[in-house]
């Protein structure tokens, strides 16, 4: 496909930062000041908003070249994202993303596969690939039968017997209408009240984990000022089926786990160990939504390392 450009506001950012209630310092166009040694010198777009950007601009794909169709025949009900964030984006900073053309494997089962790519400024932004299949691709052996009914659970409070925090969400047309339009996808593509159509998209929902994780280390004290976390990596899988019945009001509960920090799991073959989150979005039914791997990092981890210091 070819490029396609896009400059970010500030306008965008507050937006899809209401709408998903994701409080972070780095977003904010005043607070980023208040971050200890912010090489970003300005606020940063959200990563979900990135990533809702391409959501969009491959469902414009796929219906362009009939794609979608291939995944409806073949019942191809997983969408999954795998994105690494290379560099932060800034505000008025033009962008291209750029899509692969499509690889259709059949082994061991039918995929679709496509790479994409965001650069701004002879600098990549994120990489990754957009795949559809029939099974996530992520998490898909954790088992989440058998755990107590999350309708009963305070928010914002440990899963009695997990290592699951829970927070409690709502699903709202007007903030999935806000975040859509902050990411540059259009909203009646998705929403139209007269012909009364909603159809969520699908990385809106996710975007709420950052919310989540804010909020688990908010309880925990943890110091957003001097120990600043930067995401490096997003794997997302999406049921499809239970998306197509989320709706206006609808109940979701955001399980959070972190696994112990190891040398065995660092950032690019460095030092710089990662913070990895397991995150599901679990509907009132019981049916897991989305599966999420996130991988974070200190800031302050990233700066050592690139100035060369131990």
């Amino acid at each position: 496909m070819k490029d396609k450009s896009f400059i970010f506001e500030q306008i965008h950012i507050e937006v899809a930062r209401n709408a998903s209630d994701d409080f972070n310092l780095f977003h904010d166009k005043h607070k980023w000041l208040q971050v200890t040694h912010n090489p970003f010198k300005g606020p940063i777009v959200l990563g979900f908003q990135l990533n809702t950007l391409i959501e969009y601009q491959m469902r414009l794909y796929r219906e362009a070249h009939h794609e979608d169709q291939i995944i409806a025949d073949n019942q191809l009900r997983f969408s999954n994202y795998q994105i690494i964030f290379v560099n932060a984006l800034r505000p008025r900073q033009e962008m291209r993303l750029d899509i692969k053309k499509t690889l259709i494997a059949t082994i061991p089962e039918l995929t679709l596969t496509n790479r994409i790519a965001i650069k701004s400024q002879g600098k990549t932004i994120l990489l990754g690939y957009k795949k559809e299949t029939k099974h996530p691709l992520f998490l898909a052996d954790t088992d989440l039968s058998g755990l107590p009914d999350l309708n009963a659970l305070p928010d914002k409070t440990v899963v009695p017997g997990t290592e699951f925090f829970l927070k409690r969400k709502w699903m709202n047309n007007g903030n999935v209408k806000n975040f859509l339009s902050g990411s540059f996808a259009e909203q009646s593509d998705y929403f139209d009240e007269l012909l009364q159509v909603a159809q969520y998209p699908e990385v809106f929902p996710c975007s709420l984990t950052s919310g989540a994780l804010l909020e688990k280390a908010q309880l925990e004290n943890h110091d957003f000022k001097r120990n600043p976390m930067v995401y490096t990596s997003h794997d997302i899988s999406v049921d499809r089926v239970h998306l197509a019945t989320l709706k206006n009001n609808d109940k979701l509960h955001i399980l959070v786990k972190q696994l112990p920090e190891s040398p065995d799991k660092t950032l690019n073959h460095t030092s710089i160990m990662l913070r990895t989150y397991e995150c599901f979005g679990v509907l009132e039914n019981k049916a897991v939504l989305f599966r999420i791997k996130l991988n974070l990092v200190p800031l302050e981890e990233i700066i050592k390392n690139l100035s060369g210091k131990t």
